[in-house]
């Protein structure tokens, strides 16, 4: 741990995030992880639900009922315990595979980002099929997974104005992230792939099936694949499988 982070604060009377860096980290994100998971599994009976966000993990309680010295307390000595910059991934995490088209009329922006990240198509295309991206946090939309995190040249700025609609499943990139959208929606990011991976399911047993921590890797694949996989999706799985991660 640095001498600044990990910090504790009170948000309102509403919660306690405990911030782990500054910026985006990769590190930073999976101690929030870790951290997150060990305070669920101590069960304490303050914490009425708990979140991540790219490098913070948030604990809902109620502090008007609740002091916030021992909760921060609490908090402390736990973080105490051990190097959570270290700690390893929490249990139960998947590895999704998941077709894209790269470029093309299915997501048109591909040329123009690799430009922006130094790289030709081809280059880009072989690094976004070849990182295993985790899911850092979901947000935005029900669902939406933020991943991360990309080589530092994939630290492009988010466009100067609005695309005005992008389909649900594409598959955006800026800051070194990748998101996958639930919903057609407008967007400052440029659109590089396009999935028929549906991130918020709602008439299924498991309308989320991203959580952070998983892990995605993209293969590639045809338009004329993505139009057969895109007409046989009820279930909006897309063409994707998983396997367990220890």
């Amino acid at each position: 741990m640095s001498s600044t982070y990990p910090t504790i604060h009170t948000v309102g009377l509403s919660g306690v995030l405990v911030t782990f860096a500054e910026a985006l980290d990769d590190t930073a994100n999976r101690a929030a992880l870790a951290f997150r998971a060990e305070v669920d599994a101590q069960g304490w009976d303050w914490v009425h639900e708990s979140a991540t966000s790219l490098i913070s993990a948030f604990f809902r309680t109620d502090l008007a009922q609740h002091p916030a010295a021992e909760i921060t307390g609490q908090l402390t000595e736990l973080l105490a315990t051990r190097d959570w910059f270290a700690a390893p991934l929490p249990e139960g995490r998947k590895l999704w595979h998941i077709p894209a088209v790269f470029g093309g009329d299915l997501a048109p922006q591909l040329d123009e980002a690799a430009e922006a990240a130094g790289l030709s198509p081809k280059d880009a295309i072989a690094e976004l099929t070849s990182t295993r991206m985790r899911v850092i946090t979901i947000g935005f939309a029900p669902g939406q997974p933020y991943l991360g995190t990309l080589g530092e040249h994939w630290n492009i700025p988010r466009l100067g104005t609005l695309s005005p609609n992008i389909p649900r499943g594409a598959l955006v990139a800026a800051v070194r992230q990748l998101c996958l959208f639930s919903n057609d929606t407008p967007t400052g990011w440029r659109h590089v792939g396009q999935t028929a991976f549906h991130t918020f399911r709602p008439t299924s047993d498991t309308p989320f099936p991203l959580s952070p921590g998983d892990e995605l890797l993209f293969h590639a694949t045809t338009p004329e694949d993505y139009k057969t996989i895109s007409a046989n999706n009820d279930d909006g799985t897309g063409g994707a499988t998983w396997e367990a991660l220890s």
